[in-house]
C-alpha cells in the first residue's frame, strides 16, 4: 500500500470571505400587548354590521324589482294595454298667404280630429290637449282643446280652428317649397298635439303621462267659386311617448 502523502502545513491564515455573525430578530409587540396583531372589537363589529345592512338592502331591492316585473307581466296579460289612436278626419284651409315683404303668414285652418281608445279594459282621461300648427318646422299657431274622458272602445270627434297672422322666418329652400306648393294650392302642414293623459283601471287611476301625436297633413286651399283639384285625405297620426 503506497504511503499517504503528507498534508501541507497550515499557518492559521484564511483568505475566504468574512463570516458574518449570526443576529437575533426580535418581535416588538403592539401596544395592546400579546404576541399577534391587535384588533379593535368596536371596529370589527361596525364593519360586520355595515356589511350585513348592505347585503340586506341589495336583497330587498332585488326582491322588489322581481316583484314589480312579475306584476307588470301579469298586468299586461290581463289588460293588454294599447296606445291611443288619433286621426285627422278632415281639414279645411281657406287662407294661407305668406307676405313676400315682411314674412307674415296669414292663415285660416279648421281641423276635425278623431280620438279613439282601442282598449277593452282601460279608460283614458285626456286632461290637457295642446294643438300646434306648424309649417316647415315653424310654429305659426296654437290652440287648447277641452279635455274629456274616453271609455273602453270609444271614439270622440273634436274640432279645432287656427286663424290669424304670424311672423314666419323661412329659409330660401323653404320659400321655394312654398312657391311650388302655391302653384297646386296644396300645402304641407304639420299638426302636433302635446297631451297629458291618465289611464283608468277599474276604480284606480295611473299617474299622468305626457305623450304626443304628430300628423303630416296635405291640405288643399279652398276658396269660393273654386273647384278643388284634390280633396283632403283622412290621415293617421303617429303616437310617441
Amino acid at each position: 500500500m503506497p504511503p499517504t502523502p503528507e498534508q501541507p502545513h497550515l499557518n492559521g491564515a484564511f483568505y475566504g470571505p468574512p463570516i458574518q455573525p449570526k443576529t437575533k430578530s426580535y418581535y416588538r409587540p403592539g401596544r395592546g400587548g400579546g404576541g399577534g396583531p391587535s384588533c379593535n372589537p368596536l371596529t370589527c363589529c361596525c364593519s360586520c354590521i355595515c356589511s350585513c345592512i348592505f347585503n340586506l338592502i341589495c336583497q330587498i331591492l332585488i326582491t322588489v324589482g322581481i316583484f314589480l316585473a312579475v306584476v307588470g307581466v301579469i298586468f299586461w296579460f290581463i289588460f293588454r294595454p294599447n296606445v291611443p289612436k288619433f286621426h285627422v278626419a278632415d281639414a279645411t284651409l281657406t287662407r294661407f298667404t305668406l307676405s313676400p315683404t315682411n314674412n307674415t303668414l296669414y292663415y285660416n285652418l279648421a281641423v276635425n280630429m278623431t280620438f279613439r281608445n282601442p282598449n277593452r279594459r282601460l279608460g283614458i282621461y285626456y286632461d290637457k290637449i295642446e294643438a300646434n300648427a306648424m309649417y316647415h318646422g315653424q310654429r305659426f299657431s296654437s290652440a287648447e282643446v277641452q279635455g274629456f274622458y274616453l271609455g273602453h272602445k270609444k271614439e270622440n270627434n273634436v274640432s279645432v280652428a287656427f286663424k290669424g297672422e304670424q311672423l314666419v322666418v323661412l329659409g330660401s329652400g323653404d320659400k321655394s317649397k312654398y312657391d311650388s306648393e302655391k302653384v297646386d294650392d296644396v300645402y304641407y302642414i304639420d299638426l302636433k298635439l302635446r297631451l297629458k293623459i291618465r289611464f283608468k283601471v277599474w276604480f284606480a287611476k295611473t299617474p299622468k303621462f305626457t305623450p304626443k301625436f304628430e300628423c303630416d297633413l296635405k291640405v288643399p286651399l279652398s276658396s269660393k267659386g273654386k273647384v278643388l283639384s284634390t280633396n283632403f285625405e283622412r290621415t293617421k297620426c303617429d303616437f310617441d311617448w
